[in-house]
């Protein structure tokens, strides 16, 4: 057995302890889980329907609809829509993603800290970014299903990213391209918090690439490591545009606004507080005794090893010298003891930076970069210290003399996984039928900032009838609902009538009167005594009337950019091939 194999396979065991509990049946009851597994439902009933691209959720508050899906993080969605495809439960299809998230991050993290290191340093980077307190916040507490689906993405970028600059393969620009946009997909806010670190390790890596080739390559490099991340963006493009863009058209900026302010928390709580199944101010977000103890030997190492330059430049010396010789091989770029004082000044600049903009002081942060406000909770920023942190833990392994290297991490996993054990469960699981998620659902399933402006924030009962007649007379007969298309004939009575089709009114939803469009004047949504719902007239008669919801010039034009982006990359991707074919020949 290699050694690679026996570190891999302790890292996978270890990591399905902690998901034990979603064996139980039913779904276990976190703030947010209920109402992920109503929006996948939506989700995949748009898919059912042929939607590539879902944005409306027609079932959910109390089935007016509402546009959540157009801001809410798709990939894990498109996952548990797989999943329910394949034969499983919503419920389960939903866990699935949450387990299958959770062991792959510890996977990306492993892989990239063993190319850009050693075994033991990937295997404790691993185990210290699956058993972080704040991972078991996440899937027991918040039911955070968008983050806990992200933390696979930001290794697996650094790992492409390293074997770029290595190779300079085509074949690992493509991969950067598509791990950042599923990293986007999977949370737009993190990938904000997490884009700095990414753009800081690239920087680094070109610098170290820069030492080693010749200008003209380097700056080949630096050319296909930026298109990467371009066509990475434009891939994500479909989802990301709309919902930056669009969501001027929504309560986020009124709803966020100020908020944050109040969610603070005291430096002392980061550092300890008890486990809790509560919110804001009872949850727990510690960082955790073994992760602070790694900032802090981190400290010492970089203290030690800057002195130990500083005395004695012939080791290093003969690194370099080293590194020089074996510039085609895949050492190259791998970290040295040199190289480890730039990476762990960075780690530990955006550890204190990430807890600090979690407690009070940072406040004149947030009111400068008013961004930041948009991310609803300043302990989201604890993800970033996991990831740090993570990375961290890994280096200070390496950096260890090589005798005591093993057991110490060994020693580092074996505390953080003992440490962690009380939170491996759920307070409890709900049993609803399946309906109950792909029905009509009683919530909006956010805090209401994904409301459009002009309607109420929560809608607090079911319509009385899909549509009614709220002026004049007529006789209403439903043919067909979709998702996406309300077909109903309407007989008018008198000279005209006023409908009021229950569906709340956001950009894209047009009115069809006989096969002929309304104009946008005639479509009424600001009527006070139905805020934010469809009103139209029509006409005497008998009438085919249909509500269709259709994607605006921005979502097609982002739609085009990831389809452009998507060509882009089969087609590198099929000139590589050609070429190797013809080298081969």
């Amino acid at each position: 057995m290699t050694t690679f194999f026996k570190w891999f396979a302790l890292l996978i065991l270890l990591s399905l302890f902690p998901l034990l509990d979603l064996l139980h049946p039913g779904l276990f009851d976190a703030h947010d889980s209920p109402d992920h597994v109503a929006r996948i439902a939506n989700f995949y009933q748009n898919l059912a329907e042929g939607t590539i691209i879902p944005r409306w959720a027609g079932n959910l508050n109390w089935g007016y609809g509402h546009p959540i899906l157009m801001f809410l993080y798709p990939l894990p969605s498109y996952a548990a829509s797989l999943f329910h495809f394949l034969g499983f439960s919503l419920v389960d299809a939903t866990k699935l993603v949450f387990a299958v998230a959770y062991i792959f991050s510890g996977i990306t993290m492993y892989i990239w800290m063993r190319a850009a290191v050693n075994e033991a340093a990937g295997f404790t980077a691993g185990i210290l970014y699956l058993f972080a307190p704040y991972r078991f916040v996440d899937l027991y507490v918040r039911g955070a299903i968008g983050e806990h689906v992200f933390f696979i993405w930001p290794p697996l970028v650094c790992y492409f990213l390293m074997r770029y600059f290595r190779t300079h393969s085509p074949t690992f620009g493509v991969a950067i391209s598509v791990s950042l946009a599923l990293m986007i997909l999977s949370h737009n806010a993190l990938s904000i918090m997490f884009m700095p670190f990414i753009g800081i390790y690239a920087l680094w890596l070109l610098f170290r690439s820069y030492k080693k080739n010749k200008p003209f390559k380097t700056l080949n490099t630096a050319a296909g490591s930026g298109a990467a991340f371009v066509l990475g963006l434009g891939l994500s493009a479909f989802f990301w545009a709309p919902a930056y863009f669009e969501g001027k058209y929504t309560l986020r900026d009124i709803v966020t606004k100020n908020v944050l302010f109040d969610r603070f928390e005291p430096f002392s709580r980061l550092v300890y507080s008890p486990w809790s199944f509560g919110g804001t101010g009872e949850m727990s977000v510690q960082v955790g005794p073994v992760h602070w103890l790694i900032m802090l030997i981190s400290i010492v190492m970089l203290i030690f090893t800057i002195k130990y330059q500083r005395v004695n430049t012939r080791p290093i010396r003969q690194l370099t010298e080293m590194a020089d010789k074996v510039k085609n091989t895949d050492q190259l770029l791998k970290i040295s003891p040199p190289d480890s004082i730039p990476v762990l000044i960075t780690c530990l600049l955006f550890f204190v930076l990430s807890i600090f903009l979690v407690i009070e002081q940072s406040a004149p942060i947030y009111h400068v970069i008013t961004l930041f406000q948009k991310f609803q909770f300043p302990w989201r920023w604890l993800s970033l210290s996991v990831f740090v942190t993570s990375v961290s833990g890994g280096i200070v392994i390496f950096l260890m003399p090589q005798k005591i290297r093993i057991p110490m991490a060994i020693l580092i996993a074996a505390t953080a996984v003992l440490y962690t054990i009380p939170f491996w469960g759920a307070k409890g699981y709900i049993r609803h039928p399946e309906s109950y998620y792909a029905g009509v659902y009683k919530g909006t399933t956010d805090t209401g900032e994904s409301s459009p402006y002009w309607s109420v924030r929560f809608m607090e009962r079911e319509p009385e009838a899909r549509m009614e007649v709220i002026d004049g007379e007529a006789e209403i007969t439903e043919n067909d609902r979709r998702i996406r298309r309300h077909s109903y004939t309407v007989n008018v009575l008198t000279d005209s009538a006023r409908i009021l089709e229950n569906t709340l009114y956001f950009p894209g939803w047009s009115v069809y009167i006989d096969g002929k469009k309304l104009p946008e004047s005639d479509l009424q949504f600001q009527n006070p005594n139905h805020r934010g719902l469809i009103t139209f007239l029509v006409p005497a008669g008998r009438h085919d009337v249909t509500l269709m919801f259709k994607e605006t010039k921005l979502r097609l034009v982002s739609n085009v950019i990831s389809v452009v982006s998507l060509l882009a990359i089969m087609g590198i991707i099929g000139y590589g091939k050609i070429t190797v074919f013809f080298h081969r020949a």
